[in-house]
């Protein structure tokens, strides 16, 4: 991992957590009011490529975990090596009940459809987001589909037991 890196985000965020994860990866866990500035700080740092936003349920913990992924772009057509190749995989964590946090959209415009999945399969409120409109369900439910609590077996009972059997042997 890149020593400067991991000491100015040390520095900077004295209650991150920075450790290795890997040759190539850094992984950051910090509270939810700090990400913004911390995604700020670690694009100004090369990391200027949001590649994926994403969401763990930890039920039992009765917890969201989001999860950015971070690395840089290719410079100039140049092959990036070694420490140049290194991704940041930042962390938090949400309460399930309720749960939301502010918009990263101002610092990675490429988050606005990460944020409005996450918004329509898991339920989180992105503040401050200009477009929460669902990208894949035609309907609303009243728990999103991809939290662990979601009733797979209640939903296709309601769905599938409306629809009229096809009698056999009618002509």
């Amino acid at each position: 991992m890149n020593r400067g890196l991991k000491e100015g985000l040390e520095k900077a965020f004295p209650g991150a957590s920075i450790t290795a994860a890997g040759g190539t990866e850094c992984l950051v866990s910090a509270g939810k009011d700090s990400v913004l500035s911390m995604l700020a700080y670690l694009r100004d740092a090369g990391f200027d490529h949001l590649a994926l936003v994403s969401c763990v349920d930890w039920i039992d913990e009765q917890e969201f975990e989001l999860v950015y992924v971070l690395s840089p772009y290719m410079k100039e057509n140049a092959v990036l090596t070694g420490e140049e190749r290194m991704s940041v995989i930042l962390k938090t964590r949400l309460l399930r009940e309720n749960p939301e946090i502010q918009t990263a959209t101002p610092i990675f415009e490429n988050a606005e459809p990460y944020e409005r999945e996450l918004h329509e399969l898991f339920g989180i409120l992105f503040r401050g987001h200009k477009r929460l409109t669902p990208l894949f369900l035609e309907r609303k439910y009243e728990t999103p589909p991809f939290r662990k609590d979601f009733d797979t077996r209640q939903y296709a009972k309601d769905i599938f037991d409306s629809i009229p059997a096809v009698e056999e042997g009618k002509k």
